[in-house]
């Protein structure tokens, strides 16, 4: 018998002895809050590395030309980055996290500075189309006037048209109030900076 094999045969001697007097405990003894933590770290660098990428590489503009131009693009462009100010890692992290609890409403883009041009498309055109009631109106009034921005976005561009179309949506479709918009609006400021409020 040659010494390769008899290594490989101690070896699963070995093995064999530490599975059997070591079965009453897991081979990796990680508690729930140390498997938590680790996901929570892999999920944080996931979401640092997005932010780096969009606030580095972003498409979006704040001009007319680029939103009469979101209509004839292919569906699965995505609109990236931020319009304004540049963005801030703290206030992206709050955005995102925040607006899991609508992530079950598809019109609500789970990342407000990366939207596929699909969605905004059909945002967009919610805006131009839908008509709400005097009563309706009351609730989008209502985020008009206590949204931090004072409407969908710091300025009329392709983003107050998307969000504002998604407000209408929302109030139309889903009965959301107008302290909801509010919250959707205000958790998807797209602007940048660090704060809920833009500030040039």
């Amino acid at each position: 018998m040659n010494k390769r094999l008899l290594l490989v045969i101690g070896l699963i001697i070995l093995l064999g002895g530490y599975f059997y007097f070591s079965s009453s405990k897991p081979l990796f003894n990680f508690s729930p809050r140390e498997s938590q933590q680790e996901t929570k770290g892999l999920v944080n660098e996931v979401l640092a590395a997005k932010f780096d990428y969009l606030s580095k590489n972003g498409n979006s503009s704040c001009s007319g030309a680029f939103r009469d131009s979101i209509a004839s693009m292919p569906d699965n462009v995505r609109l990236q980055g931020s319009c304004c100010s540049p963005m801030s890692m703290h206030r992206y992290n709050e955005q995102v996290e925040g607006l899991k609890k609508y992530q079950n409403i598809s019109e609500i883009p789970p990342d407000p500075y990366d939207i596929e041009a699909k969605l905004a498309k059909k945002l967009m055109t919610d805006y131009d189309n839908i008509q709400l009631t005097a009563e309706e109106q009351k609730a989008y009034d209502y985020a008009m006037q206590n949204s931090s921005e004072k409407g969908p976005c710091c300025c009329k561009c392709w983003r107050w048209n998307v969000y504002g179309g998604l407000g209408k949506y929302l109030i139309k479709n889903n009965h959301f109030t107008g302290e909801q918009v509010t919250e959707v609006w205000n958790l998807s400021d797209g602007c940048g900076g660090d704060s809920e409020h833009h500030h040039g």
